[in-house]
């Protein structure tokens, strides 16, 4: 059966854009990886949803990577068992080939287009580009804003939280599925990606469909900007340590540090957190593919001191509703920088040649599927 799988390797953050585009496929792990190259309204993403599409249909396991500046374009597509990776190679997650010819190849859309009609559009899409770029720029304002409101709930929260019972916490689910495990000789790998996009459109969320074949389940509610990076971390540790790769889903905010989600496929094992901002309920992951998942609901309102909650509550909401507010400002934001990459785009879309693109499409879904 395949598996279609959805998420973000990149994403709009305080920091910026942040890019997790090197996890995507080692070089060694992949068979292939082709770098697209061409500019806004070039077809690429129309070519991955395609090609993509084509391949599920032929029973190929599928990742779709989606954009953050606009969740319906993709950045790449990943065919999961042949080790065979697509990605936008493009700004501003700038990829280039690492081993040209051995591992990487190039796509330059730049050949399907019509030079002169586009340069005669350059001052226009030079003005428009700049404009998408400053709205980019305010909106990353605004996060960086909102992280230092993000900030203030994490300190609340983490002096309220009986701290010592988080780690017990960590431990007896640590205890419970890897205690059989020994410690291996070779560290298992990580890989990083989010699993929610903060886009124009709103925070998408793409977390139900990584936990297709995750057998157990842990579902841990978490109050708005409690920090559980040192629990999810623990938990992350002792699969890697066992040799088991693993696959981390961190939190736009706090790109670098803060796991929201984690995975241990060979285990079928996920540690899902969830709050009003990716909300989850049992009933969403269970029975799709027939199979029944264990699923296990943690919540760590239940390890924070009831007289702190009730003591900071009117505080909390405040900086809640003021958190809401700065995130709000910052998609609208995005709205408008989308605004003006679209313009850019169909100056580019009128003077394409959709045809050569719908024949590499065919040759490309053929060459993989030939493959043994």
């Amino acid at each position: 059966m395949s598996i279609i799988r959805h998420y973000f390797p990149g994403n709009n953050t305080p920091e910026g854009f942040f890019s997790y585009y090197g996890y995507i496929l080692g070089q060694r792990e992949a068979n292939r990886i082709i770098c697209i190259k061409g500019g806004p309204g070039t077809g690429k993403s129309t070519f991955l949803k395609k090609v993509g599409q084509r391949l599920v249909e032929a029973g190929e396991s599928v990742d779709f990577l989606h954009c953050s500046a606009d969740d319906s374009s993709l950045d790449g597509i990943i065919v999961t068992d042949r080790k065979i990776a697509f990605v936008d190679g493009t700004s501003p997650h700038v990829i280039d080939p690492v081993t040209p010819g051995a591992v990487d190849y190039i796509i330059n859309f730049g050949d399907f287009w019509n030079d002169k009609k586009i340069a005669d559009c350059k001052e226009d899409i030079i003005s428009y580009s700049e404009e998408t770029s400053r709205w980019y720029r305010t909106a990353y304002h605004y996060l960086a804003a909102a992280k230092c409101i993000y900030r203030s709930l994490s300190a609340i929260h983490d002096e309220g939280v009986e701290v010592s019972e988080i780690y017990k916490l960590a431990a007896d689910i640590i205890g419970q599925e890897y205690q059989k495990y020994d410690i291996s000789f070779k560290s298992g790998k990580v890989k990083k990606f989010f699993a929610t996009g903060l886009t124009w459109e709103g925070n998408i969320s793409y977390v139900k469909s990584l936990l297709q074949n995750m057998k157990r389940i842990y579902l841990v509610n978490v109050p708005e900007g409690y920090n559980n990076s040192s629990f999810m971390n623990i938990l992350m540790d002792g699969a890697v340590y066992r040799g088991f790769d693993v696959e981390a889903f961190y939190c736009p905010m706090d790109p670098q540090y803060k796991i929201e989600h984690l995975l241990v496929p060979d285990l079928g094992l996920a540690i899902v957190t969830t709050n009003r901002w990716h909300d989850l309920e049992p009933w969403e992951i269970t029975g799709e593919d027939g199979e029944l998942r264990e699923i296990t609901m943690i919540d760590i309102n239940d390890y924070e001191s009831v007289y702190f909650t009730e003591k900071n509550a009117g505080l909390l909401g405040k900086l809640g509703k003021l958190y809401a507010a700065l995130i709000q400002e910052a998609m609208d934001a995005l709205a408008h920088a989308k605004e003006n990459h679209d313009i850019v785009e169909k100056m580019y879309i009128r003077n394409m040649d959709f045809e050569k693109i719908d024949k590499l499409v065919e040759k490309t879904v053929e060459e993989i599927l030939k493959e043994v």
